[in-house]
């Protein structure tokens, strides 16, 4: 497990035999042009194509480099700086199903000969050796969920599969829930049948396609891997889901909850965690009784811990506490959200943050949703779970009863601290954190909560629909 994390620029760069391998795969495959990706701090890639030709340059740093800090809003660095450098990790290349012309790699940023600070992808790397230095590899896999949608005749974005049309003159009748619906699974199939088709190509393991509770809102279920294996197919999953939509003149979103009606688009982390002296054995299961081990409530009791650090995380928008209620007003197909709604776990308790699944040995964070950076999202929880471990931190027992259905009093009585409700008390919590300042570095920790900060002062500030209806001529 040495060398998950390169210290300089020289310990970076690929050995020559596989450069040249990775270059024929490419040209085998009829790769023309290159997308060496760099991630910035709200998980987007970024890049600048090449043509094939130029791969042996790109993988040495003699390639396209970047002055990252020009397009962020807060740059830690100013236009008289040195450029960065990025250098592919040859473990993440596709080949794009849509256009196999096409290949993104996935490429980890240098300044100055050293792994760049404001780096997300360099941030899980430096984690994952962190981990391997105490004899842990983690691994992970992700529900990732989203809504699909279309532009109307007036130019208004309404869902993509929904053959029910908003009610003006007439009415609209009531629905059951969307959420594994024959009838809307089989009108979904044009644009499901696409996306199966190109996951299939990736080698995955794609498991299935779930039509879910909001109209027009899906699922897909694949395997899991490394936890930096997972990251990058998150990343490379949010790309090909948009360019798949396109190509049925649709448009897919990622917003965690874009109407009131609508349910969560989560993107649940399920992790476990093995010994790098005996890969293969999931220590979340406890061999001689069949049962969650004590390594996986110490796991749990590490997120629990640092739990607003991490929703704030997880859960980076304005938008995602919105989906973070038990019940929800005007919901398609009933009141339940399902959503998380408090940090404690459970055994098969969906209304807990931890959950404790009854048909696998991963614990599940249910509260992630889709605009999570994953490679943030996945070091902070092998992180917490790290230090769970390594103190033996105890989570408690387990909560066997709805969340929903607790009162305050029996809350307390409990000792379950609620989520945060809304971005700036998650911010707050992560702002405080050591642990998360460990992770992210002095600089990542600081520029992530002035954008987040900054991203709530400004929804703070302005001035809502629901106010002007609910104020405007009330007193």
């Amino acid at each position: 497990m040495a060398g998950i994390y390169p210290t300089s620029l020289a310990a970076a760069i690929p050995e020559t035999s596989r450069i040249d391998k990775a270059k024929a795969d490419l040209e085998k495959a009829g790769v023309k042009y290159v997308l060496s990706c760099w991630i910035d701090i709200l998980g987007s890639p970024k890049t600048k194509p090449v043509p094939v030709s130029e791969f042996e340059r790109l993988c040495i740093g003699k390639g396209p480099q970047f002055a990252v800090h020009s397009v962020s809003t807060f740059p830690e660095l100013g236009p008289a700086d040195p450029d960065q450098i990025p250098i592919p990790d040859l473990d993440a290349i596709f080949v794009c199903p849509w256009n196999q012309e096409i290949a993104i790699v996935f490429a980890d940023l240098y300044y100055e000969d050293a792994p760049y600070d404001v780096c997300p992808r360099m941030v899980l790397k430096r984690t994952m050796q962190e981990a391997a230095d105490h004899g842990y590899a983690f691994y992970a896999g992700m529900e990732p969920e989203f809504i699909v949608l279309r532009y109307d005749d007036q130019g208004q974005p309404v869902k993509a599969i929904d053959d029910d049309p908003e009610a003006r003159d007439g009415f609209r009748p009531k629905r059951q829930a969307f959420g594994y619906d024959v009838e809307y699974s089989l009108d979904s199939m044009p644009f499901l049948a696409d996306v199966i088709e190109q996951l299939n190509t990736m080698g995955w393991g794609l498991k299935n396609v779930v039509c879910e509770g909001a109209y027009s809102q899906f699922e897909i279920d694949f395997d899991y891997s490394t936890v930096l294996g997972t990251a990058d197919r998150f990343t490379f999953l949010r790309i090909l889901l948009k360019e798949v939509a396109k190509r049925h003149g649709l448009f897919v979103t990622y917003m965690p909850k874009p109407a009131q009606g609508d349910w969560r688009s989560g993107a649940h982390i399920n992790w476990s965690v093995q010994s790098t002296a005996d890969p293969g054995k999931n220590l979340f299961k406890d061999e001689a009784s069949g049962n969650w081990s004590e390594t996986a409530r110490w796991a749990a009791g590490g997120a629990l811990k640092h739990g607003v650090a991490l929703t704030a995380v997880n859960c980076p928008t304005v938008n995602s506490y919105k989906g973070l209620i038990g019940r929800a007003r005007e919901f398609e197909g009933g009141t339940v959200t399902w959503a998380p709604t408090h940090i404690t776990y459970g055994v098969n308790n969906r209304s807990a943050m931890i959950r404790f699944p009854q048909a696998r040995f991963a614990i599940e964070n249910r509260a992630v949703d889709m605009c999570v950076n994953p490679y943030l999202g996945l070091a902070m929880t092998c992180a917490a779970s790290l230090e769970g471990i390594r103190e033996r931190l105890d989570p408690g027992p387990p909560l066997a009863r709805s969340l929903y259905e607790l009162t305050a009093a029996e809350r307390d009585e409990l000792q379950v601290r609620p989520l945060p409700r809304n971005l700036d008390q998650a911010i707050t919590g992560f702002a405080a954190d050591p642990l998360a300042k460990h992770v992210f570095g002095d600089t990542m920790h600081r520029l992530y909560t002035l954008h987040k900060q900054d991203e709530w002062d400004r929804f703070h500030e302005t001035i809502t629909d629901w106010e002007k209806r609910e104020y405007l001529r009330f007193f």
